[in-house]
């Protein structure tokens, strides 16, 4: 984590589907990183990493349903966010069982690997997103599968 970290309160926005935390310009000052830098976020003690968004003209870290669910968090209740500079490269956590379908399918590892982080987040949280065991199977064979035919999604 960076030595620059700037912390302010603010109310979880949701717009339609999409939820989201307001970054303001003055945070984004304090940081020096330019408009979308990569940060590390802290809301209410839940830590993840994310670059920075624009989204109906407003700079905006986005708050997914994984992350709503995790936190207990909705839209319209009040937060305390802490951003730091990322120092690095996200680090994605691969699930066990993805991991093993991944290795035993030849190419499709690296392949995955060459994905930007966006997308490999998108692909762990369609198989962490399953609700029973055969509906993550498919979503790992289907996921490997687009991997083994060249295609990102």
């Amino acid at each position: 984590m960076s030595e620059t970290a700037v912390t302010f309160a603010t109310t979880l926005t949701a717009t339609g589907n999409n939820t989201g935390i307001v970054v303001p310009p003055s945070v984004l000052e304090q940081l020096g990183a330019g408009k979308r830098p990569s940060v590390v976020v802290d809301v209410n003690g839940y830590g993840f990493e994310r670059t920075v968004g624009s989204m109906g003209g407003k700079q905006m870290n986005a708050f997914s349903a994984a992350r709503r669910k995790e936190t207990g968090l909705a839209g319209g209740d009040p937060i305390t966010v802490t951003l730091s500079l990322a120092d690095g490269p996200r680090a994605v956590e691969v699930p066990a069982d993805f991991r093993k379908a991944l290795r035993a399918a030849p190419g499709a590892e690296k392949f995955f690997a060459g994905l930007s982080n966006s997308l490999q987040r998108y692909h762990i949280d369609q198989v962490e997103g399953a609700k029973s065991g055969e509906t993550r199977q498919r979503r790992i064979d289907k996921a490997v599968a687009l991997f083994l035919a060249g295609k990102a999604r």
